[in-house]
């Protein structure tokens, strides 16, 4: 192949490349589109389909009436027999004919009418039910983009040297840190307080009885005691 060529070959592989790149960049959107179009294109079949369905009704109503004008011909033909009118019986039974002959013809256009609407009912239920199942894998789809969007956010933001989430992870462990060290030297101070200051003299006043809540207490029940033999002696 001569160098021509293989630029050209070449070239229409990176056309190939980009447009497919940009297809698959708006898959989603496209397909969105393409549902759309898919909707009003049902709708579309929807108002045609009335329109069948009115043929439909229409011909029934014709099927009715040739019926009636039947059985009306009839009764005359029989009356025009009653009367003796041979011929004019004979005349009518023609009429009959032709009239059951557009009977018939009827009949049929309406069984095609008939056909034809079960048919393109059953279409645009075929119809609807692919439109929705796409409808269900776009929704998918879109959530799996976002799903995979966050992830790669969180994973860049966290891989990257000196990014602002792993500065503010880093900030959060310093705190977490200091607190920390600030709880553990209050619990030493407290522990210090209790075994050598003054703290420490009260509970061991305390465990002897002596001072504080303990001597109030003794006087309270001094006082008690007292005024319990003043009403006895009472």
């Amino acid at each position: 192949m001569s160098v021509i060529g293989k630029m050209l070959t070449l070239l229409r592989g990176s056309a190939r490349e980009l447009g497919e790149s940009v297809v698959d960049a708006n898959a989603t959107r496209i397909y969105e589109q393409e549902i759309i179009d898919a909707r009003n294109a049902i709708l579309k079949a929807k108002s045609e389909l009335t329109g069948v369905m009115a043929k439909e009704m229409q011909s029934a109503r014709e099927i009715e009436r040739i019926r009636a004008e039947a059985l009306r011909l009839e009764d005359l033909a029989l009356e025009a027999l009653g009367k003796g009118k041979e011929a004019l019986a004979e005349e009518v039974a023609v009429k009959i004919a032709e009239t059951e002959q557009q009977l018939e013809e009827q009949s049929r256009v309406h069984a095609d009418y008939a056909l034809q609407v079960g048919k393109l009912k059953d279409l645009i239920k075929s119809a609807e039910a692919k439109v929705r199942e796409h409808e269900r894998e776009v929704a998918i789809a879109r959530t799996t983009e976002s799903v995979y969007k966050a992830t790669r956010s969180i994973s860049d933001n966290i891989g990257a040297s000196g990014s602002k989430l792993l500065n503010a992870r880093e900030s959060l462990d310093r705190i977490k840190r200091r607190h920390e060290e600030l709880a553990d030297r209050m619990a030493a101070a407290e522990s210090l307080d209790k075994e050598t200051g003054t703290r420490a003299l009260e509970i061991k006043l305390a465990e002897a009885g002596i001072g504080g809540d303990a001597e109030r207490a003794r006087r309270v029940m001094e006082r008690i005691r007292a005024r319990k033999t003043d009403a006895e002696g009472q």
